[in-house]
């Protein structure tokens, strides 16, 4: 007879939606997303190169799974400064759901890269430095903390930066894949989706770091199945979370909620309430109009060009067209 896995009826919160999560017998918390809609339409915005995109996704899907950790209104940005083809990649998360991306390259290094078959991440990258700043408004200090780029990857830079900067052992995974997908007219179009999972070690206490395993996995309520130390469990949690296929992450029919699943059931998983994820930028007509407005008139004059004012948002590439006589001083 075949195996067959059982999954209890669910519901799923979907794409563009991050899934908390916590395994108790584990000492873990985590989360985990799927996004569809919301990163075609951040990246659909710009002709990037296909390798540029994807590079692009994996930085939006650490972003979120970060940003939306923070428990107050603010900004959480990512941001790299490296000597490589891509020098540059911004993620803006703006609590509690709005992301924006944006990616600068030089276009001759890319090609020749590509050519030589230089597209992983970190040969995109190449040398310089990571930034991570939470922003809680004027009146809050900024906070920043900065990661060297070293030739590895995303994934390994944010397990670094966490056990280096808060002594928190934390494993991250990140798939980016480009599907196709049927509209509404039945036409097949290609579709950028990606997902990720983060996991992190947050024993209670020594004396939890000591445990059973909880009801609902396969041993019987109450049957003491012996106690392992907080390294069993941190292994054993990243070689959980290594089996998983990077087709698994990004997926439409292996829903974020069925994987956790997959993964934990023995040990027993709880999930909590999503937190949806929105592709939206925050700049606006008003906006630019009052950083204008505080131009001197020569600054005014250097900001024309044949006879108008255009500022281009570098996150949606909108253009914003002004008349410079609006701003006569």
């Amino acid at each position: 007879m075949a195996n067959v896995t059982f999954e209890p009826d669910m519901t799923y919160a979907g794409d563009d939606a991050v899934v908390p999560f916590q395994v108790e017998g584990l000492d873990i918390r985590g989360r985990a997303i799927q996004m569809g809609g919301a990163l075609d339409q951040i990246l659909s915005r710009h002709d990037y190169p296909e390798v540029v995109a994807r590079l692009l996704a994996e930085t939006v899907i650490l972003t979120v799974l970060l940003g939306t950790t923070l428990k107050f209104q603010g900004k959480f940005i990512l941001q790299t400064q490296s000597d490589g083809p891509v020098d540059m990649l911004v993620v803006d998360f703006q609590t509690p759901d709005a992301v924006r991306a944006y990616a600068r390259f030089d276009e001759e290094r890319l090609n020749a890269a590509i050519a030589e078959g230089n597209t992983q991440p970190e040969d995109l990258l190449g040398r310089g430095t990571l930034g991570l700043t939470i922003d809680q408004g004027a009146h809050m200090q900024r906070y920043q903390g900065l990661v060297a780029l070293d030739g590895s990857s995303l994934e390994e830079i944010a397990r670094n930066y966490f056990m280096q900067s808060e002594q928190i052992p934390t494993d991250v995974r990140i798939s980016v894949a480009q599907l196709m997908e049927r509209n509404s007219d039945g036409t097949l179009q290609k579709q950028w989706r990606a997902g990720g999972l983060m996991i992190q070690f947050l024993p209670q206490s020594e004396i939890h770091a000591k445990h059973r395993d909880l009801p609902g996995g396969d041993a019987p309520e109450g049957e003491v199945t012996g106690q392992v130390d907080a390294e069993d469990e941190w292994q054993e949690a990243r070689a959980l979370v290594g089996t998983i296929e990077s087709s698994e992450l990004t997926d439409p029919q292996v829903a974020v909620e069925r994987l956790l699943y997959r993964l934990f059931h023995e040990r027993g998983v709880r999930v909590y309430e999503p937190a949806p994820v929105v592709a939206k930028c925050s700049c606006s007509r008003e906006k630019i109009e009052g950083v204008l407005s505080g131009f001197s008139a020569e600054e005014i004059l250097e900001s024309t060009e044949d006879g108008q004012i255009v500022v281009n948002c570098e996150f949606c590439s909108t253009n914003y067209v002004f008349d410079p006589a609006d701003f006569a001083k």
